[in-house]
């Protein structure tokens, strides 16, 4: 899935006629702490809530301030995986498109990515999450794939983190089943490390969407 599939129609950017009130006021409508400022269709930078409120005349046009905007982007063609690391990166709550002419195209926002992401994790389908840490060169999908289909049990979804500065990898697994026990004594088993799992039996639709909204945090979306 691509950034030109995920524009949001509702947000809207940001003119330098605008006064930093006006950007307020949008900010809390479409729910986000940042906006992008386009000159006919040119993308001149993201504008936050804190550069906003740090305006001493925020009833003045944003085009009249000397404002530090971050030049935090995507293209129309980089994948939703490489949306969410520069999202994460940059603690961002919209980021913007644009095309390789560097035009501006939309933005997308993080409440929207969330919910793209947790469609192609299967978070709606009941089941569990184990995360694994491992050296990189002890990293075979087809042995962990076993190791759970001879559980009687089927990946979902799977991500694969490099952990910074180091030569280890964080392996996020969502599997079919909510008792996970002898899975995970399997991987103790060949000497996995598991870093923490979620066994998720007879869990409510709330409780379950806290324990997702959880993971979503330890991910830094």
């Amino acid at each position: 899935m691509f950034a030109k599939e995920l524009i949001s129609e509702i947000i809207h950017p940001l003119k330098t006629s605008n006064t930093g009130d006006e950007a307020l006021n949008w900010m809390e409508i479409f729910k986000v702490s940042h906006l992008p400022i386009v000159n006919n269709r040119e993308f001149l930078g993201l504008v936050s809530e804190s550069d906003i409120f740090d305006l001493n005349m925020s009833e003045i046009a944003i085009g009249n301030h000397n404002l530090s905007l971050s030049n935090s982007f995507v293209y129309s063609d980089q994948h939703i995986y490489e949306i969410i690391d520069v999202v994460a990166k940059n603690k961002l709550t919209v980021i913007p498109v644009l095309d390789r002419k560097n035009i501006y195209l939309g933005a997308i926002s993080i409440s929207d990515l969330v919910q793209i992401f947790s469609r192609l994790i299967n978070s709606s389908e009941q089941g569990s999450i184990i995360v694994l840490e491992l050296n990189s060169n002890d990293y075979f999908l087809s042995e962990v794939a076993n190791i759970i289909e001879n559980n009687n049990a089927k990946i979902l979804g799977l991500y694969l983190n490099h952990i910074q500065d180091s030569t280890k990898l964080e392996l996020t697994i969502k599997v079919n089943v909510v008792d996970i026990t002898s899975i995970i004594q399997t991987f103790n088993r060949y000497d996995y490390t598991i870093k923490f799992s979620f066994l998720e039996k007879d869990l409510s639709e709330d409780v379950y969407k806290d324990r997702y909204d959880e993971f979503i945090n330890y991910m830094n979306i």
